[in-house]
Order: C-alpha cells, then sequence, then structure tokens
C-alpha cells in the first residue's frame, strides 16, 4: 500500500484535496502533520477541518493535546506511525496532510530523535530569553553551518533544539536530519500556488477567522491554560487573539498581523518543500476536478509501480 501524502504551505487547498482524494479512494482515512491542529479547542485559529467539512472521513492527529502541553515532534513521529500501520492492517488507505515540515519528515522519512534534558533546555531558553534570537542563531552558526541554514532565526524553539542536540551527542544537528528516505513507499504531491493568489487567500481567512469567533475562541481557552502554554499562547492568531483581549490591539490590527505573519509563515513552508526533489508538484488556482484528477493521476503511477517516490 502507497502512503498518499499531501503537502505545500498553508492556505493552499491541502485539506480540501486530502478529503476529495480519500471520498475517491475509500476506505481511506487523514493523518493531520499539522502542529498546532494537535491541540484540542484551538479550531478556528488553526483552519482546522470541521466535522461538516471533514464528509465523514476519519481524520487522526487532531485535538490529543491539551494547550498546556508542550508539542513535540518526536511524539508525534510515534503516535502518527503508529496510527499509520493500524490503518493499514485495516487495509484503509492513509492520507497524510498538513504544512509543518518536520512533522511530516518525522512521520514519512527516516529520521529518529536524540533524547532532551530538561535543565540545558531551560539554561538555553533563559539565554534565548536575555540575549535574543539573533544571538542564538549566530551560536548555532558558528557550531553546525548547514543546520543554522537551513533553520531560520525566527524559529528560536527549533534554534535551541538544535544547540540541545550538539551540546547532548557532541555531533553537529544536522547529521540528525533526514535523508530523503522514505519508511516506507510514499508518493506526495505538493501544492504550488500563485504568490498573489495565495496572500489574497490568506488575508481572506484571517478575516473570516475572526468572523467566525476567533476572539471567543481564544477567551474559552484562557481558563484552560492558553496564556501559560509555551507552544501554544504563541501560534499565530491566539497570541494575537490575545493582544486583543488584552486591550494591546485592535481587531483590524491583529488581522493585519495574522495575515503578515501567516504570509511570511507560506514563504517558509514553499523554500522548506521546495528542497525535496520527490514532490509531485501541481500548479494552483486551478478548478478543483482538475486538482483532483492530477493528484489521482500521481497515486495511479505510484501504486502501479508500488515503489517509494
Amino acid at each position: 500500500m502507497v502512503i498518499i501524502a499531501i503537502v505545500g504551505p498553508t492556505a493552499s487547498g491541502k485539506t480540501g484535496l486530502s478529503i476529495s482524494v480519500a471520498q475517491q479512494l475509500s476506505p481511506a482515512a487523514i493523518i493531520s502533520a499539522d502542529a498546532m491542529q494537535l491541540y484540542r479547542g484551538m479550531d478556528i485559529g488553526t483552519a482546522k477541518a470541521t466535522l461538516t467539512e471533514r464528509q465523514g472521513i476519519d481524520h487522526y492527529q487532531l485535538d490529543v493535546l491539551e494547550v498546556t502541553d508542550e508539542a513535540s515532534v518526536a511524539a508525534y513521529q510515534k503516535a502518527a506511525r503508529e496510527q499509520l500501520q493500524s490503518l493499514e492492517n485495516n487495509g484503509t488507505t492513509p492520507i497524510v496532510t498538513g504544512g509543518s515540515g518536520l512533522y511530516l519528515r518525522a512521520l514519512l522519512d527516516r529520521i529518529e530523535f536524540p533524547g532532551t534534558d530538561s535543565k540545558l533546555r531551560a539554561q538555553l531558553e533563559a539565554e534565548a530569553e536575555k540575549q535574543g534570537p539573533a544571538v542564538m542563531h549566530r551560536r548555532l552558526a558558528e557550531q553546525d553551518p548547514i543546520a543554522a541554514e537551513r533553520i531560520e532565526a525566527p524559529n528560536l524553539r527549533r534554534v535551541i533544539r538544535a544547540l540541545e542536540v550538539i551540546a547532548l551527542t557532541g555531533k553537529p544537528f544536522s547529521a540528525n536530519l533526514p535523508d530523503y528516505t522514505y519508511v516506507k513507499p510514499t508518493v506526495q504531491i505538493g501544492l504550488r500556488p500563485d504568490l498573489e493568489h495565495l496572500d489574497r487567500n490568506i488575508m481572506l481567512r484571517t478575516q473570516q477567522m475572526f468572523k467566525d469567533g476567533l476572539i471567543e475562541e481564544t477567551a474559552a481557552l484562557i481558563p484552560q491554560g492558553l496564556r501559560e502554554g509555551k507552544t501554544s499562547s504563541r501560534a499565530t492568531g491566539y497570541a494575537q487573539a490575545l493582544a486583543v483581549l488584552d486591550g494591546k490591539m485592535t481587531e483590524a490590527e491583529a488581522i493585519e498581523s495574522i495575515a503578515l505573519a501567516t504570509r511570511q509563515l507560506a514563504r517558509r513552508q514553499i523554500k522548506w518543500f521546495r528542497r525535496d526533489p520527490r514532490i509531485h508538484w501541481i500548479n494552483t488556482p486551478q478548478p478543483a476536478e482538475s486538482i483532483l484528477h492530477q493528484a489521482l493521476k500521481f497515486i495511479e503511477q505510484a501504486a502501479a509501480k508500488d515503489s517509494v517516490f
């Protein structure tokens, strides 16, 4: 059985395509590879598919963490691979979709994650708080230029993790990065949007989030510990919604801030996925029927060859 992965930047149409593909390949189920959609209750701000939008297709790796939990790619890898195996054992086609590049590769590729050290991590986080992301990134560049090239300075969480691994193992963090080798036969389909169209989609989606109740959703998550969550409180959308609730931003300012941060995220995702030579790209925008037809053709070719793409 070939694993299907639908990848691409945020707001490019991955969710809709994955559901359409699942309907065509029934029985099929979807495994999310979106780090923020792991959080229970964070629905509007993460553009999580509603029950209606899921069209009866089973979705996994959604709503598995509390907002006070810290997301871990290693924990995700273990849980998602177990789910993947369960689907295959039941004869259900697994469709993996999401924009969190490292989570996707953790599930699909041969990659192992070194352990952690809470004291060392706390020390690095304290240094980052005092010195800032630019200084920490320069330190990483001195110790592991390859990792520094792949991890951008604003991604402080990954910079800290890279420095932690280097300190623990005495080896470059880049030595632990995957080498584009699938664990199981897989076909990756990537959506490559026109940037102007993508930016417009991002703004429209951001505006719709506020109409759908992002502020109210965020307020409801505060008693559950959203402010204390290391990962969840910093998530794009929720950080700005908290600022609105605290009177530090107007709603209009929050919309602009979210849209800007999301556009920046989309560019980083495009850069990440562009490096993977195995992805079969579909340019968008196109009619949904055309995109689905092209995706199914790639899947059919992969199944016929029964080999790793």
